[in-house]
């Protein structure tokens, strides 16, 4: 038989160690200590965590824009619900000032006809859906003057009546829950000459 070529044993050693991306026994540039590994995983930790702190600002600023997109969605729909609802109100209460119009121009002949009372019924039932929707007369006559619900035409003296107290009613007021729709147009007793009345522009 052929004879087997044979290898020292230093060159055994030496070849078990030669693994592709393996350093070579006795090469001590490429290996880490057990506390630099430990350095190393602890860096590569702290990293991850910076990233996924971030990433979890950035979801959570996404969340709350999204919200605050959504509240401000609702405030514009709601506002302009309101404001075409606040439309049409006074377009009613246009309506419910001709009925007044109507009502108190009445010639006495007609007082008792069943045309006036039709119109009283239709008057009534613009009042209840007026009602229905929060719109309630603004009190005037008798009242102290509020610039916040009355809107000043004329001054009237000589009426014995303390200054600023509201004296006739021109055109009445409406307001809608806690809001003014329109104020009344109101004369209002004062000293501004004997027996006459002062129009305010």
């Amino acid at each position: 038989m052929p004879d087997r070529p044979t290898r020292s044993r230093s060159q055994s050693r030496a070849g078990d160690g030669d693994w592709p991306g393996r350093p070579a026994a006795g090469s001590d540039s490429d290996t880490l200590t057990d506390a630099e590994a430990v350095d190393q995983l602890t860096h590569q930790l702290e990293i991850a965590k910076s990233l996924a702190a971030e990433h979890l600002a950035s979801l959570q600023r996404t969340a709350a824009d999204f919200a605050n997109f959504k509240r401000r969605t609702a405030e514009d729909r709601e506002r302009d619900f309101g404001l075409a609802s606040e439309m049409l109100l006074r377009k009613l209460i246009g309506v419910a000032d001709d009925f007044d119009r109507a009502l108190d121009h009445m010639p006495v002949e007609f007082k008792d006809s069943g045309w006036i009372e039709g119109i009283v019924l239709l008057d009534r039932k613009l009042r209840s859906v007026l009602e229905s929707e929060g719109v309630t007369p603004i009190e005037s006559v008798g009242r102290a003057f509020d610039p916040h619900e009355h809107e000043a035409i004329a001054i009237v003296p000589g009426t014995g009546r303390p200054d600023g107290e509201i004296v006739d009613e021109v055109q009445r007021g409406y307001r809608v829950k806690d809001r003014v729709l329109r104020p009344a147009l109101v004369a209002v007793a004062g000293e501004a000459g004997p027996d006459t009345t002062t129009h305010i522009n």
